[in-house]
């Protein structure tokens, strides 16, 4: 069987980064990936993906790579579901990436407000991930987009 995905796109936020009980490292954001066609109006729509990175590349996604970030992703497609808290079946769709590449030089992303030239120190607090964490509710509608 074949599961690959690859996409380029920008992500929607900075990546959330937790460890797992037993360190290993994730990393969590949404890729917004512009489709190719337009719509009956003549706009281009775009679609936000969830994505999952581990361990080394969890830990680089989240120290280099903010909101409005130019990235390329490789991975696959996972589906799960869980039991919400009304207690109704939510079904998840993400793209597990194995790789997650650089697609502008350093100087050329968009700016935000945080971001500074030098990589960013190791400031954010590390959160445990207990494997059922799910706190994706889907793009802030209100999220100021950087294209």
């Amino acid at each position: 069987m074949i599961n690959r995905v690859i996409m380029v796109g920008r992500l929607t936020k900075d990546p959330d980064l937790k460890y797992t009980p037993t360190g290993a490292a994730v990393a969590r954001f949404t890729l917004a990936v512009n489709r190719n066609f337009s719509n009956a109006q003549g706009e281009k729509e775009t679609d936000f993906i969830n994505c999952t990175v581990w361990r080394k590349q969890a830990e680089n996604t989240a120290n280099f790579f903010k909101k409005g970030s130019l990235a390329g992703i490789e991975g696959r497609i996972q589906t799960g579901s869980y039991e919400g808290t009304d207690g109704k079946r939510v079904y998840t769709t993400e793209v597990v990436a194995d790789s997650v590449q650089f697609l502008e030089p350093k100087n050329s992303a968009p700016k935000t407000e945080e971001r500074s030239e030098a990589p960013p120190e190791k400031t954010r607090e590390p959160k445990v991930f207990n494997g059922t964490d799910i706190s994706y509710t889907g793009p802030d509608p209100e999220d100021d987009l950087p294209f």
